[in-house]
Order: structure tokens, then C-alpha cells, then sequence
């Protein structure tokens, strides 16, 4: 857990009936069942973190929202036929307990790979401050002058290492990848992590939104054979605002930070003058102003209805 001194503590884990506390995390919460280690139980609080800080005030429905936006997203690449993913259901008859309706998945157990898998299909971000130093991303040489917010020629895989806990990812290249998973491991990663991003974004530029970056993460299935490329698993959450940059497409501009479905409202009044709050600062951010809750949540939902075509309950 990387909850600084001072910051809003985790949401606590009660006991439930049939599942075991893992572990809490910033925003998150891990359960295994008592009765079948090979599955999990992950739970979205309500709570949101900016510049490695875990705030004071939830954001309401955010954990449900995400959730949801996940579900949705897994059910579209069942169709795909590209990789399986881990979620086992979402419902009272997969386990899941009332308290946790609508914020939680069981999911399969898997054994993670050690790489943060990421996708680029526009120049922002990290992105953007390792091609301002270097020219390149991820290896690549890239053309010269490009900006902020500018589309790439083609999908980029721009993958990290996978920190512990209190620590901060690193660029890898494609070797890095191959030094840590194997060389034909490292490749289906990139070729299913680009397939994703297109799929996805292709999905989102029909209901006017941009998919900017994303992240993805995978695992192995225990039962299978680890060299067997079938073995590979989607884990974790999929295209949802906090694991994506969501841009609203009428709204495009290189040259400058784009507007996004996620949590831009609080980086932006945590680093304004009326917060009165620096990121050196050693104290903890203050609580959120209403209207900065408000305004956010309205961006999750928008993100939400947009993506799936669904009224958000």
C-alpha cells in the first residue's frame, strides 16, 4: 500500500462470510475465498488518488461506475476472440456479497506477469515528456516536432516494469520485456495489448471519444501450460478512466492538455491557487470541494453512458 502519512486511510476491510482479506490498496480492496483459493473477490471503493496521495473525499458511484464500465468492456472482447480474461461473474450466484453489490468481481487467481502492459495511440502524458528528451518512445524514433495531444502513426506498445509497493513503474523496451517474460511471451503481449487498444478505440471513436492510452494487465491460468500462448490471461480491469485517457473527440486539439473522462478536475483544483495545496508540500491534500466532487462524478457517468450506450442507474 502506498498511502502516505497522513493521507485518508484505505477503506477498512470488514469480515464477509466465505472470503478472506487480502489486501487493501489505495482505492481497491482483495479478498480470497475460504472455500476456493483459486478465486477472488475485488472490490472499487469510492475513494480516488491523485499525485500519490489517496484523498479525503470519495467520489459517489466511482467504485460502481468502474465496475460496470470493466463488465461491459470484458463482455465486448469475449467477442473479440483475442485473449480470455479473468472475471467469473458479478452477481450474488458468483459469491459476491450484498454489502459489495455492484462494486465487486470474482474473479480467477492468476500469476501476474511483471509488466505494466501499455498502449499509445496519441503523444501525451509520460509519452510526451520521454519523446521531449529523447526523440523516440519506447524505442521508437519518432518524427520531429510533434505536440501534445498529437495522433501517432500507428499504435505504439510502451510497456513498464511492474514496482513494488512505494515505488514508481519504469519505461521498458520490448528486450526489457523479453529479458523479464521471455521473448515470445514479451511479443504476445505487445500484440495483444495493441489489438486491444485498436479494438477499443475503434469502439470509442463510434460514440465520440478518443482513447488516448491504455493499460492493461496479464496473467498465466495456474492450471495451464506456461508456454503454451493459450495460458494468457487478461487480469485486473479493462478500458475503464482510471486505467485509460478518455478525450471527447469534438473536443481534440493538439498543442495543448486535453479535456478527459477521468479525474482532471481534482489534479486540476489540487494545483490551483484555491486549494492553497503543492505538490511539495508535506502535508495532505485538503478535502474536495463540492463542486469539484460533483463535476467528476458527472465525468465518470459521462464516460459511462457514452462508451456503453446505457442510462446510468
Amino acid at each position: 500500500m502506498t498511502t502516505l502519512p497522513g493521507d485518508a486511510a484505505p477503506d477498512p476491510q470488514p469480515e464477509v462470510p466465505g472470503w478472506r482479506p487480502l489486501h487493501a490498496g489505495k482505492v481497491r480492496q482483495l479478498y480470497t475465498s475460504t472455500d476456493d483459493p483459486s478465486l477472488l473477490l475485488l472490490v472499487a471503493s469510492d475513494r480516488i488518488s491523485a499525485y500519490d496521495h489517496v484523498l479525503a473525499t470519495p467520489i459517489p458511484d466511482k467504485g460502481a461506475l468502474l465496475t460496470a464500465l470493466s463488465l461491459w468492456w470484458f463482455e465486448q472482447l469475449e467477442g473479440w476472440g483475442l485473449v480470455r480474461h479473468h472475471v467469473v461473474g458479478a452477481g450474488p450466484e458468483h459469491g459476491v456479497p450484498a454489502r459489495f453489490a455492484g462494486r465487486a468481481t470474482v474473479a480467477r487467481r492468476l500469476d501476474m506477469l511483471p509488466v505494466e502492459c501499455i498502449a499509445r495511440g496519441y503523444l501525451t502524458g509520460s509519452g510526451l515528456a520521454e519523446y521531449r528528451a529523447t526523440g523516440s518512445l519506447a524505442g521508437v524514433e519518432l518524427p520531429p516536432g510533434l505536440d501534445d495531444g498529437d495522433r501517432l502513426r500507428s499504435p505504439l506498445f510502451t510497456p513498464t516494469t511492474k514496482a513494488a509497493v512505494g515505488l514508481h513503474d519504469e519505461p521498458v523496451d520490448e528486450a526489457g520485456v523479453a529479458a523479464l517474460v521471455g521473448a515470445e511471451r514479451g511479443a504476445q503481449l505487445r500484440d495483444v495489448t495493441v489489438e486491444l487498444y485498436s479494438r477499443g478505440a475503434a469502439v470509442a471513436a463510434e460514440r465520440g471519444v478518443l482513447l488516448a492510452d491504455t493499460k492493461v494487465e496479464f496473467g498465466l491460468d495456474p492450471d495451464g501450460d506456461p508456454a503454451d500462448p493459450a495460458s494468457l490471461v487478461l487480469g485486473d480491469e479493462l478500458l475503464t478512466p482510471d486505467s485509460s485517457r478518455f478525450w471527447p473527440a469534438d473536443g481534440w486539439q493538439p498543442g495543448r492538455a486535453q479535456p478527459s473522462f477521468d479525474k482532471q478536475y481534482v489534479r486540476d483544483w489540487l494545483t490551483s491557487p484555491a486549494s492553497g495545496w503543492s505538490r511539495t508540500s508535506a502535508e495532505p491534500p485538503p478535502a474536495l470541494p463540492d463542486e469539484v466532487v460533483e463535476r467528476t462524478r458527472a465525468r465518470y457517468v459521462e464516460a459511462y453512458e457514452r462508451l456503453t450506450g446505457r442510462r446510468w442507474q
